[in-house]
């Protein structure tokens, strides 16, 4: 229900005319920045576990992925629909000439198979290792879609930049995690001096 919160008030503000004077870019901007908050909050679930060691916070990430993933067709839907009337010529020509509108675009596409294979059954089809080197793909969504929202803003980039950092952390974590878990070598290379001969 707190997931369905921000579409309950875009439902609200509209039926009761408390969207902006340019309601269609409040109704894309809201869906497109709570789509890079659910994947932001999704990204940092497995941090939050490993640092407090309290596991319940991974049961909600599957959930909070899928919140992303419906946030970004709202996002998707708006534009389609409700900025480019459905004119697919138009729409080919933004992704191709408008670099933040083909970052989106790439991260929009990118959470599909995310979405898909989301379920019990899909990790079972393609295995443990296969899923998560897939689901991977959250990180390359969540750089796509900040580079979208920096590229979109015009003058004032303060809440790109709060995004961008977040994911900076995300992603340093995710590096530094990597870093920790490399086995250390076995034994160093050994002296010749000590080889009996």
């Amino acid at each position: 229900m707190v997931c369905l919160g921000p579409l309950a008030w875009l439902i609200w503000a509209a039926f009761t005319d408390n969207l902006s004077a340019n309601p269609i870019d409040e109704i894309t901007d809201t869906t497109g920045r709570w789509t890079l908050r659910f994947l932001l909050i999704t990204l940092s679930l497995t941090p939050l576990r490993k640092i407090t060691g309290w596991t319940g916070f991974i049961r909600f990430r599957r959930m909070l992925g899928l919140f992303a993933f419906f946030h970004s067709v709202l996002h998707f839907t708006t534009w389609i629909w409700l900025d480019k009337f459905f004119d697919t010529s138009e729409m080919i020509k933004d992704v191709a000439l408008r670099p933040f509108i083909t970052a989106g675009f790439t991260a929009f596409v990118l959470m599909i198979p995310l979405a898909v294979t989301s379920t019990r059954k899909w990790i079972s089809r393609l295995g443990g290792r296969r899923w998560q080197a897939l689901h991977r793909l959250t990180y390359v969504c969540a750089i796509a879609g900040v580079l979208h929202y920096i590229w979109l803003v015009k003058l004032d980039w303060t809440y790109p930049a709060q995004y961008a950092a977040v994911l900076a952390l995300l992603l340093g974590y995710r590096v530094w995690a990597a870093f920790q878990s490399r086995p250390a070598a076995s034994s160093k290379l050994p002296d010749p001096k000590q080889q009996v001969g």
